[in-house]
């Protein structure tokens, strides 16, 4: 089992930044691809960024390409994802997650363990 832990969401304005983290613990996750997604209210839970075991491959969201920075620190057992010009769009609760299956799943239920989620809210 592994626990996932997401910080450092909060209130920012729109073209500013902000990174989040997610602490794993328990089981170790350097094996395993992990993956940052979002829900905003009323909608889906969707895809933002993920990241390979080994940190080599990563894959984005159209909607964040260019703008947002997945990464990993397997050995304090870390994931980040650095977000910058940040859009009113990109209002809602993010999620970490890992999957213990291969690749870099695009899709929910592929993935095995979440986080409780951290709220990020861009607004003037």
């Amino acid at each position: 089992q592994i626990q996932l832990v997401e910080s450092g969401g909060g209130l920012v304005r729109p073209g500013g930044s902000l990174r989040l983290s997610c602490a794993a613990s328990g089981r170790n996750m350097i094996n395993f691809a992990m993956a940052w997604f979002r829900q905003a209210p009323g909608k889906e839970r969707d895809f933002v960024a993920g990241i390979s075991w080994n940190g080599i491959s990563t894959y984005y969201g159209d909607s964040v390409k260019g703008r947002f920075t997945i990464s990993r620190d397997n050995g304090k057992r870390m994931v980040y994802l650095q977000m910058n010009s940040l859009k009113p769009e990109d209002t809602a609760v993010y999620y970490c997650a890992v999957t213990f299956g291969a690749g870099i799943p695009l899709s929910g239920p592929e993935y095995d363990y979440w986080g409780q989620g951290t709220q990020v809210t861009v607004s003037s």
